[in-house]
């Protein structure tokens, strides 16, 4: 089940919000403005608000959401967006809709104009039905339900797929190896275009420096080419990253080509692929492959739901599928993905019919229910006294008629993640907020939130926050942690010093290493 509060922009919202929420879709250069359709389809906005991409009439940013009224009551089925950022979606009836960035006509009015609110887009697409929606980094298309491709928007590469390389200000249909021709789905990476025919032939054009088209070259392509190494495989679904393509079989095979700098083709090795590899995720069916325009990082699950990612991962480069503990894709670009935005329009079930772990996490800060008030740091964060005295022994001991407590040790993004996690089971913090949470979780006693802690540590340690991490590891008696930290800060200054020597920068990096370790004791044994 999707969990739209996953995404840190979402954790605006109050509960009550959240769980309304149907549609939702995650954007921009900093992950940092999120569009969401109501169950009661209302369409609301908010965020940062660059290039006008919330719709909302102006630039003006917004931590409120605010209603897009043209938007309400329009049943969007599909949604995509640009870098600029510009956004293009599609309703139910197939009326296409744009807004945002226009530099180079993707709203495809016919200039070149800011779009501030969403505008029908209905040149040569009026009496079509679009049932789907792709945008490149600054050019847009769409699917109609009777297969043809339409492109337009910015066409340096040939994205476009017009035959030249002059921007395209309204909607064109692709034709060329396209013509009379059925597709069934399409795709967009920052400079390229894909679309997969219903005989399960693949075709790309545009940009191909790092091979994402699949062609064996690296030669830009105009006008779709058909991708002769997928001969004989039926392709059902492609995706595109930044510089990389993923494509899925009908027998649940994938196969990848592109870019592969972050190990985002899941290949084992980070070299460029100009022709499509096939990548061994699990023993089991692939049923389906995520990848976005705006990131290098790449997922797929099998057929038993288990989930796997690969390339850049919270600055990590993985490269190879990582079995992970989600049960979406769409959970894999909410934690790992950078920027943190969606890779399709989510969809969220309604809650009619909640599991016993999903209702108590709805439960979790409800002024409805709860019987009990937490202050901290001038916020309140409400609780249920049962569920506390049942989840944690600290708690048993010391709750009795109160129904208000102050807490004045533990700042409120901790402490609401250690409540959150009696709910839930899960902490959902980075990992330098998750050093507060292992202090927490010591000084309450919790072993096992104190393991989730430094698996989320783990998971997040960088260049950057490492030597801050092991000295929490060596404050909290956190041995595998400590380990695994000063690890890897060992490799990555082996790293360094075996790559550059050891010149003067690399003395002062040795000697601030030695000195920040040793301080905190990480040379005691």
């Amino acid at each position: 089940m999707v969990d739209v509060g996953k995404w840190p922009l979402f954790a605006l919202l109050p509960p009550q919000d959240l769980f309304s929420i149907r549609r939702a879709c995650i954007f921009g250069t900093s992950g940092n403005e999120t569009l969401y359709v109501t169950e009661n389809d209302e369409v609301f906005a908010f965020g940062t608000n660059c290039s006008g991409c919330l719709g909302t009439g102006d630039i003006q940013s917004t931590i409120e959401p605010r209603k897009i009224e043209i938007l309400c009551g329009k049943k969007i089925i599909h949604l995509s967006y640009g870098s600029g950022p510009h956004l293009v979606l599609t309703t139910s009836d197939g009326e296409v809709y744009a807004w945002g960035n226009n530099g180079y006509s993707q709203l495809g009015n016919g200039t070149t104009t800011q779009g501030l609110s969403p505008c029908q887009v209905s040149t040569n697409l009026l009496h079509k039905k679009v049932i789907e929606v792709a945008c490149g980094s600054h050019h847009s298309m769409v699917l109609t339900s009777d297969g043809e491709v339409y492109a337009w928007g910015y066409n340096n590469c040939g994205q476009v797929g017009s035959g030249s390389t002059s921007n395209q200000p309204t909607p064109r249909r692709v034709t060329s190896c396209l013509q009379n021709k059925e597709a069934i789905t399409i795709a967009c990476g920052q400079s390229s275009s894909m679309a997969v025919l219903d005989n399960g032939e693949v075709y790309g054009w545009g940009y191909n420096g790092n091979g994402q088209l699949g062609l064996g070259s690296n030669g830009n392509q105009p006008t779709p080419c058909r991708l002769a190494a997928l001969q004989g495989t039926h392709v059902c679904q492609i995706v595109c990253g930044y510089a990389h393509t993923l494509a899925l079989t009908d027998e649940g095979l994938l196969y990848s080509w592109g870019a592969n700098a972050y190990g985002q083709l899941g290949s084992g090795v980070k070299s460029n692929q100009s022709c499509p590899v096939q990548i061994t995720v699990a023993r089991e069916r692939i049923v389906e492959i995520a990848a976005c325009h705006s990131t290098h990082t790449s997922a797929a699950k099998t057929q038993g739901g288990q989930v796997y990612m690969w390339g850049q991962c919270r600055g990590q480069s993985v490269i190879l599928p990582h079995l992970t503990h989600f049960s979406c894709t769409d959970d894999v670009f909410a934690c790992f993905a950078s920027p943190a935005v969606t890779w399709r329009l989510l969809s969220i079930e309604s809650d009619n019919h909640l599991t016993v772990a999903q209702s108590m996490k709805k439960e979790f800060d409800s002024t409805a229910t709860s019987d009990l008030k937490f202050h901290v740091d001038g916020k309140i964060i409400h609780a249920h006294k049962s569920v506390l005295k049942i989840r944690c022994e600290h708690f048993r001991s010391m709750l009795h008629d109160d129904e208000e407590i102050e807490i004045d040790q533990f700042s409120y993004p901790v402490y609401r993640a250690f409540l959150e996690y009696l709910y839930t089971d899960s902490v959902n913090l980075p990992p330098e907020d998750a050093i507060g949470l292992l202090d927490l979780a010591a000084f309450y006693g919790e072993n096992s939130l104190k393991n989730l802690c430094e698996q989320t540590i783990k998971q997040g340690i960088s260049v950057d926050n490492a030597i801050t991490l092991l000295s929490a590891a060596v404050k909290y008696q956190a041995k595998g942690l400590e380990e695994f930290c000063f690890k890897f800060c060992v490799n990555h200054l082996t790293a360094v010093t075996q790559t550059q020597g050891f010149g003067d920068m690399d003395h002062e990096l040795l000697k601030n290493f030695i000195s920040k370790a040793g301080k905190h004791g990480a040379f005691r044994n």
